[in-house]
């Protein structure tokens, strides 16, 4: 029973933080926005990070487009407002939650901006930000890796 007992203990010290990963928002203010190639771009990015979270070991919990669109006032509203943010994430259970936004302000680069919302203290944990020049699926490729190595690297100093 002693044996269990420390063996659970491990467990829940070893855990990583629960992540949500919320579907990024294209901010195109180029003079031809919301082109299907850009609305592609920034659909396949939460899939990705996803991906490399897990690849991480770091466990995410998927939280529907209807319940991020119902949570935001508006468009970038949950990026700019932790505490609205981190109310999402207490109804799905988890530690974090991650917005993003793909900030396009010219046809020749974009950035990928994220922010880690700490879902316990109501407040920012993380801003990351990564310019791609081009638009090459590679780059983007590498701009998602390089935000997840800055992302893990905050979760893994996570209190929880």
């Amino acid at each position: 029973m002693a044996l269990l007992a420390c063996a659970t203990a491990a467990n829940e010290v070893s855990a990583k933080p629960r992540v949500a990963v919320l579907a990024f928002e294209l901010k195109d203010v180029t003079l031809a926005p919301g082109i299907p190639a850009e609305i592609q771009r920034t659909a396949a990015i939460r899939p990705a990070l996803e991906a490399e979270l897990n690849k991480a070991g770091y466990e995410w919990v998927d939280i529907s487009a209807s319940a991020q669109q119902q949570a935001a006032a508006g468009e970038g509203y949950l990026f700019d407002h932790a505490d609205a943010a981190a109310e999402l994430g207490k109804q799905y259970g988890v530690d974090y939650v991650l917005v993003g936004r793909l900030h396009k302000p010219s046809f020749l680069f974009f950035y990928l901006l994220a922010r880690l919302v700490d879902v316990h203290k109501g407040s920012f944990a993380g801003d990351y930000v990564y310019e791609v020049k081009g638009g090459e699926k590679k780059l983007v490729a590498n701009g998602v890796a390089e935000l997840t190595e800055k992302i893990t690297h905050t979760l893994a100093n996570s209190p929880y």
